[in-house]
């Protein structure tokens, strides 16, 4: 791990880690059979955090025979009620090493150590918890006069703005249901994924349940590939997720893809401005823009546009930029070098086509990979900041006069995974969120989420849903 980075962790946070990761497979951990490994790097300090085995087409089959061996002889036939005690016992150690997990999440990935420590964490301890709860009530999730069963080996497959909860999303309502899994976390955020597998392990979970295969595109391909797989998870970009989908066509491997989105926030006149104005910061600059519902479109009234935006330009002045482990920090790094590199491509595009650009005051660290947060006013749809997923803290403002126009730009995009609405008026929330095309609208607030709560979008963005008992569904025969 970087010295630096370790360094800054408070001493009673500070994770464990090994200078070297292999694979986990079937309860333990073992060399990948091509013997490759690489580094991952901590964003912030571009220092080395520690050497990650890569698995190739053979290690993938055999976690997938791990994992169908483990269904078959422990997982399936096991009283669901038992099963509920062991997701119960990983959200609860989740619970205990929060701050060890949080501090490692941050080191990893860049993403401020509060909103890991606030979000992250707790977040998708609750989604072991929640599901825990319904591991022995299956039969109220599908009404078809039969008892639900499960799907068998599930492919999960994370991306690496939010490594850890990605996770719990798909793991824990497969294992509820009676599936195994083969995790295969993100090449540049594999490090708190390994550490799941560690507490599955110390919560005692039958070997080959739950296996993790860490590496690159080539090994999610191989998973992808592997025809011992009843199911496949991805989230991702939309671009991975239809050479996904066609890999996967023609056969019977259930597939649900959570993928971009290109959200706008309708932000009309009447709307309580304070409290909009935090929601639309909360929206584009939460996890520094790594965030696939982020609120990247912001719609405004034409005749408040002025106020908006002199608004805007003083609350991201007041935003603190740098290490991310400092609890005070809002925005932290960008994930890796090849993602700064497009975001600022995209930005400079913006300008090129006549956009209007408004940043961040503030000086940048020396090292590591960040970047100002910003906004674009004098916005054509037709631009490419206001049509493409930058993935980073950029927003694109841009008017509206009436509510049909709003509607009408706000649904002008391929993608259809979340929205926004601001007004204090509840007639005009419900006719506005109900004309738009998106999986998750959000009214008079933004990127809250909850265990309970279903999450996918349509379009280009993707198809099945995760979280609550649409969540179940999706991982039951």
């Amino acid at each position: 791990m970087s010295s630096s980075a370790y360094a800054a962790a408070p001493e009673s946070a500070r994770p464990e880690i090994r200078n070297e990761y292999g694979l986990f497979i079937g309860g333990t951990w073992c060399a990948p059979q091509s013997g490759r490994y690489d580094v991952t790097i901590d964003p912030a300090r571009e220092e080395p955090i520690a050497r990650i085995a890569y698995g190739g087409s053979d290690d993938v089959a055999r976690a997938v025979r791990s994992a169908r061996k483990a269904y078959e002889r422990w997982w399936a036939p096991m009283k669901p009620a038992t099963r509920a005690k062991y997701l119960f016992r990983i959200g609860r150690a989740i619970t205990e090493r929060s701050r060890e997990i949080a501090v490692l999440e941050s080191i990893d990935g860049g993403k401020p150590i509060r909103e890991a420590r606030d979000f992250d964490v707790p977040t998708a301890a609750a989604h072991f918890f929640y599901y825990a709860g319904w591991a022995d009530k299956l039969e109220w999730v599908l009404r078809a006069g039969r008892r639900p069963q499960p799907l068998g080996v599930c492919g999960a497959i994370v991306p690496w703005n939010f490594p850890l909860l990605m996770a719990a999303w798909k793991i824990a309502p497969a294992l509820a249901c009676g599936n195994t899994v083969v995790l295969k976390p993100a090449e540049t955020t594999p490090m708190t994924a390994l550490l799941l597998a560690e507490i599955a392990r110390d919560a005692d979970l039958p070997p080959g349940v739950l296996n993790v295969v860490t590496g690159d595109g080539a090994t999610g391909a191989a998973l992808v590939a592997h025809p011992g797989l009843d199911k496949v998870a991805f989230t991702g970009s939309t671009e991975v997720g239809r050479e996904i989908a066609r890999a996967l066509a023609g056969r019977e491997t259930r597939l649900t893809l959570e993928l971009g989105g290109k959200a706008a926030h309708i932000l009309f006149a009447d709307a309580p401005l304070d409290q909009a104005i935090e929601g639309v910061v909360r929206g584009i600059y939460f996890n520094q823009g790594h965030v696939c519902c982020a609120g990247s479109r912001l719609l405004v009234e034409e005749s408040i546009f002025d106020e908006i935006v002199a608004r805007l330009q003083q609350r991201i002045d007041r935003l603190r930029l740098g290490d991310p482990l400092d609890k005070n920090t809002d925005i932290g790094a960008i994930n890796s070098r090849s993602q700064l590199e497009r975001i600022d491509e995209l930005v400079r595009s913006g300008v090129d086509q006549g956009a209007t650009l408004m940043q961040q005051r503030c000086d940048l660290p020396e090292r590591g990979y960040f970047y100002r947060a910003s906004f674009f006013t004098n916005v054509q749809s037709a631009h490419r900041i206001a049509r493409e997923e930058i993935f980073g803290p950029v927003l694109a403002v841009m008017t509206f006069r009436t509510p049909e126009e709003a509607i009408e730009k706000a649904n002008d995009t391929p993608y259809g995974l979340s929205a926004g609405v601001w007004t204090e008026r509840g007639s005009t929330n419900m006719a506005v969120a109900q004309r738009l095309t998106a999986g998750v609208v959000w009214c008079n607030t933004f990127n809250r989420f909850d265990p309970a709560s279903p999450f996918g979008g349509f379009r280009e963005s993707g198809f099945g849903r995760e979280g609550g008992v649409h969540g179940l569904s999706e991982y039951l025969a």
